[in-house]
């Protein structure tokens, strides 16, 4: 076998400086540096081609064997969220403090490669190895065939999920030990690249069969994460760690104790971190009902092969959080008192997906490097794993009332598969908490120093805080950006309100009489207001920013300019597709529908209004924190 990746200093790239390619005692040359990437994303591929697999198909398996919905949910959420809760915690802590030829990470995953890869075949295979146990086990004679396959999914899951917990711990955190802080964002955006371009692969190509061929590939997915998943253990190499804390005198149960106490003392004293806890929580208990989304687009008309197209096109900072949640969530609810041709869904929802990726993406890019600011380095597996315990408090619990508020639904309407359209009520609802929380800690993050000053809160420290490694200047807003971003979004507002009256004239020749009515003295007068409201908002941003400029006080905080100009720059691609769904519908002659999709536009335009105020009250001004050397002083 050759060597492992060359790590060993080299002359300076011609625009970088050698201390940027360090992380604790590795050192890369370029070249170096480029392989890591290459290894890692490799392996990225393959672990997220097998992530694919269970939740894609295993709710369509357990539909087929008529499952209630609260079973589908207790295999695929709950029991997963148990496990999480426990092995996660222990596996991060653990980690963190091991030290071995291998580093503190790889060990963890290969030591469980083999089994994990076993019971995700045995899954595939679940209804052979069924029959197997009813021929020759007594035991399982008197047990219906059906109630048996569900049994054994569910102890498959139980023993993959296990197993798994090991690497979806440790295989994040290996990011933070063998990458330079300097090439995070480069990282993760090339990370991000490559999980989409599997998860498409996975949505364009296998997922059409996921119904007739489930064998076949979960068994290839095996396959592919223990060779191609196991070389790159083989690959990377972890650097040397300072030692770990000294271990606490006593027996086995005292030193569990004692290691329970520290966890808790250093991982859930702090506002700053609980408000980090429960953002991530939200947003996995408003996930919860999300594995239902396949059975919504089956009873909106499309077949499997389309449901992958979709879910590959779609395949994201507290921002971008407040835009997804009030519009991209809640605009399904259109789909509620709506029935268009299957066809029609699927473009119109293709649309929307495209139009909504470049921000999702971002987004995306963003949330590992973000967690790797925010979280202290020496505590960083630790941190993740106290997040991932209380994650899977609320996850056991919503993974259960999710299903059972759908089988609820189902009820009211006599079993009618028309319940899945109500999945959003759930996704939205909850969302609603993901983004009070992000505000709470974005604020918190502010008083702890921001960009240029933030030392995250580190009670096993005399000094009471941590330093912080990334030392990356940060983008600050640019006023001038922000302003054209505005600009952009009030261009949209007006080319919304000079396509009205072209449709009312459509409406009033196909004699369309209530649509008319209805844009005529609702939505157009609604739109109006909404333009004005939005216009005085705009003033009352420049007046601010002339005012900060003058040295004065402004009266709201100024947002950054970022997300509102790529939230702009998608409203543009947005708006043709509203004007799509309106002619689609009303050369189809849909008079009932046409008014819906004229009260969607609406709630599609509010939101901007809401989230406007809501960005510039979270960054008026807060009292920072100073840097106390008392561990009281951050407590609590």
């Amino acid at each position: 076998m050759s060597s492992p990746i060359p790590l060993i200093p080299g002359p300076r790239g011609v625009d970088e400086d050698a201390s940027r390619l360090r992380v604790g005692t590795l050192s890369y040359t370029t070249r170096g540096l480029l392989v890591l990437f290459a290894w890692l994303l490799w392996g990225d591929f393959c672990f997220t081609l097998m992530e694919y697999v269970v939740p894609s198909i295993l709710p369509l398996k357990l539909q087929s064997l008529q499952a209630p919905n609260w079973v589908i949910a207790l295999i695929i959420t709950t029991l997963p969220g148990v496990l999480n809760m426990t092995i996660c915690p222990w596996v991060s802590f653990k980690s963190d403090r091991y030290r071995s030829k291998w580093g503190r990470r790889i060990p963890f995953i290969l030591a469980t490669l083999p089994l994990l890869c076993v019971s995700l075949v045995a899954m595939g295979w679940t209804g052979e190895i069924s029959h197997l146990a009813i021929r020759w086990l007594p035991a399982t004679w008197g047990v219906a065939p059906v109630t048996l396959t569900i049994v054994l999914l569910g102890l498959f899951m139980v023993i993959f999920s296990f197993f798994n917990m090991f690497v979806n711990s440790v295989f994040w955190y290996l990011f933070n030990d063998v990458v330079p802080a300097a090439f995070l964002g480069r990282f993760f955006g090339l990370f991000r690249m490559v999980g989409t371009l599997a998860g498409a692969l996975f949505n364009f190509y296998i997922y059409q069969y996921a119904e007739t061929h489930m064998r076949e590939i979960f068994t290839g997915a095996a396959i592919l994460y223990f060779v191609g998943f196991g070389i790159v253990c083989f690959r990377v190499k972890e650097g040397e760690y300072p030692a770990p804390p000294a271990v606490p005198e006593g027996d086995a149960l005292a030193r569990f104790v004692s290691g329970v106490k520290a966890f808790c003392a250093e991982s859930y004293t702090n506002r700053f971190y609980w408000y980090f806890h429960l953002t991530q929580t939200f947003v996995a208990v408003a996930g919860a009902a999300l594995i239902f989304n396949v059975f919504f687009y089956k009873e909106m008309g499309l077949n499997l092969h389309q449901i992958g197209i979709f879910t590959a096109v779609g395949s994201v900072s507290v921002y971008f959080i407040l835009f997804y949640t009030m519009t991209t969530i809640f605009a399904n609810w259109v789909w509620v008192p709506v029935k268009v041709p299957a066809t029609m869904f699927f473009w119109l929802s293709i649309g929307m997906v495209i139009t909504s990726t470049f921000g999702l993406t971002l987004s995306g890019n963003a949330t590992l490097p973000v967690f790797m600011r925010l979280l202290p380095p020496s505590r960083y597996g630790q941190f993740c794993s106290a997040t991932a315990l209380v994650r899977s408090l609320g996850t056991i619990v919503a993974g259960i009332l999710a299903g059972a508020f759908l089988d609820g639904v189902k009820w009211v309407f006599k079993g009618s598969d028309f319940a899945y359209r109500f999945v959003f009520v759930w996704a939205f609802v909850l969302s609603i908490g993901t983004a009070v929380f992000f505000i709470l800690l974005y604020r918190e993050w502010r008083r702890l120093g921001g960009d240029e000053h933030f030392h995250a809160p580190a009670p096993w420290l005399s000094e009471g805080f941590e330093d912080m490694s990334d030392k990356n200047r940060p983008v600050s807003t640019h006023r001038n950006l922000l302003l054209l971003a505005l600009r952009l979004f009030t261009a949209g507002f007006v080319l919304h309100l000079l396509a009205l009256p072209v449709f009312l004239f459509f409406f009033h020749q196909h004699g369309l009489t209530s649509a008319f009515q209805a844009f005529l003295w609702i939505i157009l007068p609604l739109s109006i207001l909404m333009t004005g409201i939005w216009v005085m908002q705009v003033r009352s941003v420049r007046r601010d920013i002339l005012t900060e400029s003058s040295g004065g006080v402004p009266r709201l905080g100024i947002p950054h300019h970022g997300v509102i100009m790529v939230m702009a720059i998608q409203g543009f691609f947005v708006l043709p597709l509203l004007w799509l769904q309106l002619g689609w519908t009303l050369r189809l002659d849909m008079e009932k529908e046409l008014v819906w999709f004229g009260v969607s536009m609406l709630t599609t335009l509010a939101p901007n209004l809401i989230v406007l105020q809501l960005l510039r009250l979270i960054e008026g001004p807060v009292t920072p924190k100073a840097h106390s050397r008392s561990r009281a002083a951050i407590a609590g």
